[in-house]
């Protein structure tokens, strides 16, 4: 389809006119390089002028009357796609519609606007075989479904690609399948509680007003027959959660918060339909309708509050990469296939920039590998033949050949994201306080309403039964169930606006105490990026540093960048990297060498000892760069992990608060020892060289001495997050943490768990006050409920008051700063 996009077509229909040397696809300038005067089309890049001519030749140019639309060039990766046909690939991403029908979702790349979602939907008119494509352009999700028989996937994929999209599969689609069913059959249920609710409250307004105005029996009866009838279904599917609920307390023999539920919602509507039939008292159906369709919706709200992806599956995929590349045969050829596809003994090419997608041992190649990711490590390690490299880990300078070892779920990164697994799963429930008093407050309601009846029955059996029902009604537990989860629900929402976001009530309640307090270091205590933090030597020397370590991926190299963003570099003639020293090159015909102290004075015939002083002068946790010109020493830099700004001061606000603070890291010893010391962390609590195996150990001791929390950025702290009471993920970390952590800082630094914990404290305060609300309420209406001073009626009408003051004391009660501006008060 795509072998004739890349001859000219017509003049593009634009909003605003196009100069001449503006880009005729996106209107960015185009470099004197590409501009080409015997055409009245200008591209600013090869990919612009394919997209221009896809476009136009399907009569697409509709994309040009956007006011907004794509302004960034169109960067087409050029890749094949051969991976999406794979087997392995349809079975972990496509589902099949039809006989023929196909459907997949893709993750695009540079979706901007509603152009964008206009251009990836026109997919059925650019490539024959698509049948529907829907684009979310809030997520970049595509929905694509076509015709397997007729065109394959990698068709569709490379289409994409070259209008500027490159395409990812989606590797959530059971799991967000699973939730969307969970999640439909639970509104839907919310949906026909309401409409019930509603129509019978209609119906309980007419009676209302028959007993003021009066009202013939005839209609009386009419009207309460139809709140019967139309409340009955709502007891048999909306309802029935709450009986199934019931029923398992009483088959497992423990006391559930839906037992006196489900016995006030049946008494009562026994007894409405007894005085249906006969024609006198009470029938309690709208409160009992608004009832069941309130409990839905606190319980739909509390559900998606709590839920965690804890797929470590899903986790392996978010840390290694989806495709890897294999050298077969005898020729040597490279061909990219799913990583779930690779076996041992296959051989990889991986090349600079890019992970590894299995262990495996370096056949053939000298590079260095940053592992911050898995170990903590800050520093890139050199690798050669024969070294063992991990899955999730990063090659930093040069290509390498691997020749796979374990892979998939037998690769030491899948062995410690089932680690994690079974920590979250071994974790024992916090309950929280409302549930604590459930039990007992449940056995209490029960032996009191039977107590109420069998002693009252004597006299007036009828009068007994009412005074029962009103005690139920009246202490029907909603306003205790409500008052843990309403203000865990409305903490939780503050909370996310001031960049807090909070997975779960249990968090809160073990962070209102202080306990101990473990921070990994790199990323969590530091900025987690290599920083220049010294230099000594003149300026005219920088822009030769920038302008020789522009083309390395090197993080020295990118320390450097970003220290001096603004300058402006000369050519580089010609330069050589060597792999575990430094680059040395030729600019404006003079001779630059950066690299190691060792590197450098082997290509330096005169040095200065001013600048050998400051070079050893300088700290030794950080990487020491000199710089040579013409083969005399000009300047030494030192470049390290910078520590956060604010991060002593909130360390010791958690120490005054009671915090043990302890700083556990897989960085070498001495690094980790220099940072403890400037943050005045006691020298046993500063730990370095610590594995992720080690990290879960020592979190797993400490929870004998109490409440653990365990800070982290890394996939090295994921099994120590899930092994802890409390795990926080912290700004920028890596995936695999962030699932794991119960909650997530999306602000950098250590100041947000100083407002953390002081939130959670205001939160519980808060849930004390309103279950101790609860509870009052509950004793001096089951008092006015035993004395007869309560009808049923009446307990119907005054039974929501207690909720809705829980509601209210959540709502005004101060946990979190209510916007991001704001100061969380003491």
């Amino acid at each position: 389809m795509l072998t004739d996009v890349l001859r000219l077509a017509g003049t593009p229909t634009h909003s605003e006119p196009v100069t001449a040397a503006a880009c005729a696809h996106c209107g960015l300038p185009v470099p004197e390089g590409l501009l080409d005067d015997q055409v009245e089309q200008q591209f600013c890049c090869t990919g612009c002028r394919t997209t221009f001519n896809i476009l136009h030749d399907h009569n697409l140019t509709t994309y040009y009357a956007f006011a907004e639309r794509r302004a960034t060039p169109v960067r087409a990766s050029g890749r094949n796609y051969e991976e999406f046909d794979h087997p392995t690939f349809a079975q972990l991403y496509v589902t099949r519609s039809g006989e023929a029908c196909s459907r997949t979702e893709l993750y695009l790349e540079g979706v901007h606007c509603a152009s964008c979602v206009w251009l990836v939907e026109r997919m059925p008119l650019l490539q024959s075989g698509v049948v529907r494509a829907e684009l979310d352009m809030r997520r970049s999700l595509a929905v694509v479904e076509w015709d397997a028989n007729a065109t394959p996937l990698s068709a569709i994929a490379r289409s994409l690609d070259a209008l500027g999209y490159p395409p990812h599969p989606f590797r959530g689609v059971a799991r967000a399948a699973m939730r969307r069913r969970e999640d439909r059959a639970m509104l839907v249920r919310i949906g026909i509680a309401g409409a019930i609710a509603i129509n019978v409250m209609l119906a309980a307004l007419a009676l209302y007003a028959g007993e003021v105005s009066g009202m013939e029996t005839r209609f009386t009866e009419f009207f309460r027959w139809v709140s019967f009838a139309i409340t009955v279904p709502a007891f048999v599917w909306p309802g029935r959660v709450f009986f199934a609920g019931a029923w398992a307390s009483v088959r497992t023999k423990a006391l559930h918060m839906d037992l006196p539920i489900a016995i006030a919602l049946a008494a009562g509507f026994v007894r409405g339909a007894i005085n249906t039939v006969t024609g006198e008292g009470p029938i309690y159906f709208d409160g009992l309708a608004i009832l069941i369709f309130a409990l839905l919706v606190g319980r739909f709200l509390q559900q998606r509050g709590q839920r965690m992806a804890m797929d470590a599956a899903e986790m392996l995929h978010a840390i290694a990469p989806n495709t890897a590349r294999i050298v077969d045969g005898a020729d040597a050829r490279v061909r990219e296939i799913p990583a779930e596809a690779l076996l041992p003994g296959m051989r990889l090419d991986v090349r600079a920039g890019e992970t590894f997608a299995a262990d495996g041992i370096i056949v053939h190649g000298q590079s260095s590998v940053d592992a911050s990711l898995l170990t903590g490590e800050s520093r890139p390690a050199s690798v050669a033949e024969g070294t063992t490299v991990f899955a999730g880990t990063l090659n930093v300078e040069s290509p390498l050949l691997v020749q796979v070892e374990q892979a998939g779920e037998t690769s030491r990164i899948a062995t410690l994201l089932r680690q994690v697994a079974e920590s979250t799963q071994r974790r024992a429930p916090i309950v929280q306080l409302a549930n604590r008093l459930a039990g007992v407050f449940t056995a209490v309601v029960l032996v009191v309403a039977a107590a109420t009846y069998l002693v009252k029955a004597e006299r007036n059996a009828a009068t007994a039964l009412d005074d029962a029902i009103a005690l139920l009604i009246v202490t029907c537990p909603c306003a205790l169930a409500l008052a843990t989860p309403l203000a865990i629900t409305v903490a939780v929402g503050r909370a996310a606006g001031r960049g807090m976001l909070i997975k779960g009530g249990d968090a809160i309640e073990l962070l209102a105490k202080p306990g101990i307090l473990v921070l990994d270091k790199t990323g969590t205590v530091t900025e987690g990026r290599t920083t220049l933090t010294a230099w000594v030597g003149p300026e005219w020397v920088k822009p030769l540093v920038l302008a020789l370590e522009a083309g390395s991926s090197h993080p020295i190299a990118d320390g450097f960048r970003r220290a001096w963003p603004a300058l402006t570099t000369p050519q580089v003639e010609a330069s050589r990297h060597v792999v575990g020293g430094g680059m040395e090159g030729v600019i404006d015909g003079r001779t630059v060498c950066i690299g190691s102290p060792r590197f450098v004075a082997e290509r330096t015939c005169l040095t200065d000892e001013r600048l050998c002083f400051a070079s050893e002068a300088m700290d030794r946790t950080h990487t020491p760069v000199h710089v040579a010109v013409d083969g005399v020493l000009i300047a030494v830099a030192a470049l390290g992990d910078r520590v956060r700004d604010e991060a002593l001061a909130s360390l010791q606000q958690l120490r005054a608060r009671g915090w043990r603070t302890v700083m556990l890291s897989g960085d070498a010893t001495d690094v980790v020892a220099s940072v403890g010391r400037a943050l005045e962390f006691e020298a046993q609590d500063a730990i370095g060289a610590a594995s992720p195996e080690d990290k879960r150990a020592f979190v797993e001791r400490c929870k004998q001495d109490g409440t653990v929390v365990m800070v982290g950025d890394g996939v090295n702290d994921a099994a120590a997050i899930a092994a802890a009471h409390v795990g926080i993920g912290m700004h920028g970390g890596a995936e695999a943490c962030l699932t794991t952590a119960d909650i997530y800082l999306s602000r950098p630094g250590l100041s947000g768990l100083v407002e953390l914990t002081e939130g959670a404290r205001r939160t519980m305060r808060v849930i004390r006050r309103n279950i101790a609300f609860s509870i009052g309420y509950n004793i001096l209406g089951a008092s006015m409920a035993v004395a007869g001073i309560l009808t049923p009626l009446i307990a119907a009408v005054l039974m929501p008051t207690s909720s809705i003051s829980v509601v209210l004391g959540s709502w005004y009660g101060f946990t979190f700063a209510r916007d991001r501006q704001g100061t969380a008060a003491p």
